[in-house]
């Protein structure tokens, strides 16, 4: 009988002042009498809307259902069916635009809590004494590299092994994951916990080489033409930091988000006991209002900062950052500066920053998509004195790879072309995620890493008939 509470059961979390202070996980996760009592009130629907919300298309009804049995072990299954990375989804997937903004059950009330039950189902089985053992796929001779190891590259590894290929992934960094583990804090997303991942598409044959820049170490072309292999698979994100091109924006003291949580993520600024040289600002300044920037603002509060403002064009409403996000953000004491718009960087004269110069906006009317156009406000200019300015409004793909891949169309923002199966204009070269899209979610860069598979799987079939 399906629990007919209307809120969701809420997540245990660590309180805001002490977790301000530091890197520890802030959501703490369900107990199996929390998950159990969530997964009751699941109405089983019989279409399935959460589902189509999903863009690995998680059987949700089915593994909801053996959770409110308790049956724990079978729901970890369903999930993993469809889903290589489901400790990653429960944490950072924004269930609230995806598969719960289908739910019925939010009509009236709240969604069922889905990413949280997904998330207890993949740290259950993680925590458990002794392990599964993982299946590992015969080989059908056929083998396929990999550019990059983020969501893309990691699902689309994951489920091209399933299918017994034999697949490399090749990674630029010491450490495998990509935006999961130099972009994403340890506070929203564990290194243990993506690296456990990475070990169960290695314990299936997965084989990863690290320190590989793609387009420097070997090309694309190599990789196909003497390294034989019979496709590429291009998930190699959108590391590129954008900025603002406003005055003062070279001088000492300003960052892009990039630069400060690839430091503290991936290098171990975070720990004590790690030489990596990170400033430690007391007042901050964070351009941008989306994932990234809350990430980041976080981070600067943890490293000891006393003021961390968020400067933003638009409104509340506008925010495009998840909501929870946002509130976990403002739990921990960040300042939100709204409808300012950064127009100037002020220094000292040694080249150090003192401030951010702000112009007051006003919104007008909404643009075709909806959202509402930021207009200045004339003579409202003000300074918001910092120590540090943190650049937090998006990334594009770095250009090594087209630059050095024959016959590879790219768009106008230098992603690189893909049509909707991740093929691109070099036969036996696909590509997906950040790549291709320039900056976006993790699931939707695991929803293209696991088209690009179906896809390459096609291919290769198609080719040794």
């Amino acid at each position: 009988m399906a629990n007919m509470k209307m809120v969701k059961n809420p997540m245990p979390e660590q309180d805001p002042v002490v977790r301000s202070a530091n890197f520890e996980e802030v959501a703490l996760g369900y107990t199996p009498e929390m998950a159990m009592d969530e997964a009751k009130r699941c109405l089983s629907c019989h279409n399935m809307p959460c589902r189509s919300g999903c863009p690995v298309s998680v059987r949700i009804p089915e593994f909801i259902a053996k959770v409110a049995e308790g049956d724990f072990d079978a729901a970890y299954e369903i999930v993993t069916s469809t889903n290589s990375l489901p400790a990653v989804c429960g944490r950072v997937c924004p269930q609230e635009k995806q598969c719960e903004s289908k739910c019925v059950r939010g009509i009236k009330g709240e969604p069922v809590g889905i990413g949280r039950l997904e998330r207890f189902v993949a740290d259950y089985h993680m925590s458990k004494e002794v392990k599964d053992e993982v299946k590992v796929p015969e080989s059908n001779g056929h083998r396929v590299a990999i550019v990059g190891s983020g969501p893309a590259s990691l699902t689309c590894a994951g489920d091209l092994r399933k299918l017994g290929y034999d697949v490399t992934i090749y990674e630029a960094f010491h450490k495998t994951g990509g935006v999961l583990v130099y972009g994403i804090p340890q506070f929203r997303l564990p290194k243990e916990i993506v690296a456990a991942e990475v070990k169960n598409l290695e314990d299936m044959g997965v084989k990863i080489v690290t320190d590989v820049v793609i387009g420097k170490s070997i090309t694309v072309d190599e990789l196909l033409d003497e390294e034989k292999y019979e496709a590429v698979f291009i998930g190699s994100g959108a590391g590129l930091p954008q900025f603002l091109h406003i005055p003062g924006e070279n001088l000492l003291g300003v960052y892009s988000a990039n630069e400060i949580l690839t430091r503290i993520n991936l290098m171990k600024a975070y720990r004590e006991d790690y030489d990596t040289p990170i400033k430690h600002p007391k007042n901050v300044v964070v351009v941008g209002a989306g994932n990234v920037a809350m990430d980041a603002s976080r981070v600067a509060k943890r490293l000891g900062a006393e003021h961390v403002y968020i400067a933003y064009r638009r409104g509340r409403e506008e925010l495009p950052a998840r909501k929870e996000e946002v509130e976990h953000a403002e739990a921990e004491g960040i300042e939100f500066r709204l409808l300012n718009n950064p127009v100037c960087i002020h220094g000292d004269e040694n080249g150090f920053v003192t401030g951010v110069e702000l112009q007051k906006m006003e919104l007008g009317e909404p643009d075709e998509k909806g959202r509402r156009k930021p207009i200045p406000v004339q003579g409202e200019n003000w300074i918001l004195d910092c120590d540090a300015v943190i650049i937090a409004i998006g990334t594009s793909p770095n250009p090594l790879i087209r630059s050095t891949t024959k016959g590879l169309a790219v768009t106008k923002k230098g992603g690189i072309e893909a049509d909707e199966n991740g093929q691109t204009s070099r036969e036996g070269v696909f590509a997906g995620g950040d790549a291709v899209t320039g900056a976006a979610t993790v699931i939707l860069a695991m929803g293209a890493g696991k088209t690009g598979a179906k896809s390459i799987d096609e291919y290769i079939k198609s080719k040794n008939k």
